[in-house]
């Protein structure tokens, strides 16, 4: 499909059918985060047939969570080695069964298995590589598309949720869990969608499939064969990547603390049940429009270059709105909250995945993306679960909004240091290609290499041979070479 508008060389579309795909993204954003929240509204009915307690019941959506966050790495690997649409297809059909098969469930550890192992896993499969063709449709809009794909985890929560309640009034749990495996399968429909960019560009080599994996590969010097990276590994040593990293494991511990709490924690301030459930609603609502405006804003030429600091800066905002709401205890400062927190956290949802691309660059996302998620997996398996145990230890959320909201906003803190003081290049001196704009602008500079290189197999010249090959034609008479500034010798 052409592009909506003018572009000036080769690359993603930025338009097309790449608005179908984003549409894709958006559904498939919505299931990935509202499925695991929206499954709690059966725990009652478990916890009464199956005679076990809450926490026991609650590991349904904690595996989901952790299969969707620790698969990462696997996924990537299924990508780069079959492509996008493939892997979709699979994980649209897994999550479908998962749920299906979960109906006829006679214990919990069936439900485990079921509903959080393969479910789970089939939603991996569909997030991971949803997120990778997003990145190859889009790169002047990318921002905007990152913020509006984003905004379907809220909308979907705030609609799987109702939807839930009333699948299971009318049909029981295992009514429920038939109906919503059947749901499901619209994400094999949106793995449909998913078909690589048109025309010619710095894309990476499609597989048998037919998809682009979006994954580097590498030519043998001495065969010329091609070799793919399955899994690059070695994006863990870049320095844009160690820190977007560390402060993401950070915001993980403390992020969701908050919104998890919250209810329980209005209710003991003595809020009617029902108003305290509302709080999520208003969290919901301004989310919804906090992600495409903060894409937006993102978007725009002047603040682009600095995403990192604007991630920073919402991280910050996020962690001092737990850290001055610990003391809310009238109804009117728990809305005030609600309002602060989901424009804060709607910023972080737009940002946390426009960055990664920033900082690592297409073709090694990912790789960056399947690691990072893993390292969330992690940190969501200890923020969460140690919160409920101080909480049932001290009788307080008090000290918990504390400590989450310090963990958040160290977590911003960090990343603003560490761009500034480590991601930052040095004024004096020319800068090199490879780091001009961050690691993630190593595609430009291959795409600006002089179409007169030498053929291959021959030495690549430097610095000044390079212009004395560019300037064959004068003959060896003129001595003189005129070298354009910040060449290298």
């Amino acid at each position: 499909m052409g592009a909506s508008g003018p572009r000036r060389g080769p690359g993603p579309p930025d338009g097309g059918w790449g608005w179908a795909v984003l549409g894709a993204c958006f559904v498939i954003t919505g299931f990935a985060y509202g499925f695991p929240k929206a499954v709690s509204v059966f725990f009652r009915a478990l916890m009464r047939d199956f005679g076990a307690g809450y926490s026991d019941t609650a590991w349904v959506s904690s595996i989901m969570l952790a299969m969707l966050y620790g698969t990462g790495p696997v996924s990537s690997i299924l990508v780069t080695r079959f492509g996008c649409r493939p892997v979709m297809l699979v994980g649209g059909l897994l999550a479908s069964a998962g749920m299906i098969l979960a109906s006829f469930a006679t214990r919990l550890l069936e439900l485990y298995l079921t509903a959080g192992v393969l479910t789970g896993l089939g939603l991996a499969l569909n997030f991971q590589p949803s997120l990778i063709m997003l990145g190859l449709y889009f790169e002047r809009r990318r921002p905007l598309a990152n913020g509006l794909a984003a905004a379907g985890s809220p909308v979907f929560l705030s609609a799987l949720s109702p939807l839930g309640q009333q699948l299971l009034e009318h049909f029981g749990w295992r009514g429920g869990f038939l109906l919503l495996g059947g749901l499901l399968l619209n994400c094999c429909a949106c793995g449909a969608v998913m078909r690589p960019p048109p025309g010619p560009g710095p894309r990476p080599r499609r597989d048998s499939a037919g998809d682009a994996p979006g994954e580097a590969e590498e030519e043998a010097p001495s065969s010329g064969r091609t070799r793919r990276r399955l899994l690059d590994v070695t994006v863990c040593a870049d320095r844009a990547f160690a820190v977007y990293a560390v402060t993401k494991f950070l915001m993980a511990l403390g992020l969701f603390v908050p919104a998890i709490l919250l209810v329980n924690y209005a209710k003991d301030a003595g809020v009617p049940d029902s108003e305290a459930a509302f709080l999520l609603s208003i969290v919901g609502f301004v989310d919804i429009v906090a992600r495409p405006a903060c894409g937006a804003l993102a978007g725009l030429a002047r603040l682009r270059p600095h995403v990192a600091y604007l991630f920073s800066l919402a991280l910050m905002a996020n962690g001092l709105t737990d850290l001055s709401s610990a003391r809310a205890r009238t109804y009117g400062a728990l809305v005030a909250f609600c309002i602060a927190f989901g424009l804060s956290y709607g910023m972080v949802g737009a940002l946390q995945f426009e960055v990664l691309m920033a900082a690592v660059g297409a073709p090694r996302f990912p790789s960056a993306l399947g690691l990072v998620l893993l390292l969330e997996a992690v940190a969501v398996l200890i923020g969460p679960p140690s919160a409920g145990r101080l909480v049932d230890a001290l009788k307080n959320y008090e000290i918990i909004f504390y400590l989450a909201g310090s963990e958040v906003a160290l977590a911003g803190i960090f990343m603003a240091v560490a761009t500034n003081c480590c991601l930052r290049r040095p004024k004096d001196g020319p800068p090199s290609p490879g780091t001009e704009g961050g690691a993630g602008d190593g595609e430009e500079a291959e795409a600006e290499v002089d179409s007169d290189l030498p053929p291959a197999g021959t030495e690549e010249p430097s610095g000044l041979e390079a212009v004395e090959v560019l300037s064959l034609g004068a003959g060896p008479s003129q001595p003189e070479v005129k070298v354009e500034p910040g060449l290298d010798s």
